[in-house]
């Protein structure tokens, strides 16, 4: 399967590069969160790329005895114990917001990004003809926890949109198919983001199937 999707990959790169058009990388997110009402905090965030990349952290900074009942059964019990210090999993918002800023725009670019610091990280953008997406499923809450990493919106890093695809609105103007089970990992963000792509790919499929149909 993975070998599948890479040659999908690549031959969607093939494709924008002889027709001349933007090559578009997708970002597929979910966070899990706590809300109050007022705020939203961020627990943890996973990230799927289009070019079969992942990445995963969890909020130290993260007040986890603020959380209801349900989030305490159905996202913290997937959590790993909650260590002394940060590490390699467990990370403060500011390393969580740097890491996604690498993650993100690594890929146009051929030096190390981790090597800049953040405010320089936020201000360099993708060259022209490169575009970047973000998808997410039920993401009006994903999408805010995730510009807050960074600030206001206006502090959003350059050459990332101002607004996330959703998955389940695509789904709805599609007539509603039923989407793949997803099985084990739900309400853990990056089992999520994983199937989030899986949706995705579906969708695109059957929004082919249903354009020759048509024809």
């Amino acid at each position: 399967m993975v070998w599948a999707e890479f040659i999908l990959w690549c031959l969607e790169v093939l494709r924008f590069i002889r027709r001349g058009k933007a090559m578009t990388i997708r970002y597929f997110l979910d966070t899990e969160f706590i809300e109050s009402g007022s705020t939203i905090e961020l627990i943890s965030i996973g990230i799927v790329s289009s070019d079969l990349r992942e990445y995963y952290a969890i909020n130290w900074e993260c007040d986890l005895s603020k959380a209801n009942d349900w989030v305490k059964e159905n996202v913290l019990t997937h959590l790993p114990e909650k260590p002394e210090a940060t590490d390699e999993e467990w990370k403060t918002e500011r390393a969580i917001a740097k890491d996604i800023i690498c993650f993100v725009k690594q890929p146009f670019f051929k030096n190390d990004l981790r090597k800049l610091d953040y405010q320089t990280l936020k201000q360099i953008e993708p060259e022209q003809g490169i575009d970047i997406e973000f998808w997410t499923y039920y993401g009006s809450y994903d999408w805010v926890v995730l510009c807050w990493l960074f600030g206001a919106m206006i502090d959003l890093p350059k050459g990332f949109p101002m607004y996330t695809n959703d998955i389940k609105q695509w789904c709805n103007q599609l007539g509603n198919p039923r989407l793949p089970e997803q099985g084990l990992g739900v309400h853990n963000a990056l089992a999520d983001a994983i199937w989030n792509k899986r949706a995705w790919e579906f969708l695109r499929i059957f929004e082919e199937d249903c354009v020759v149909e048509r024809g």
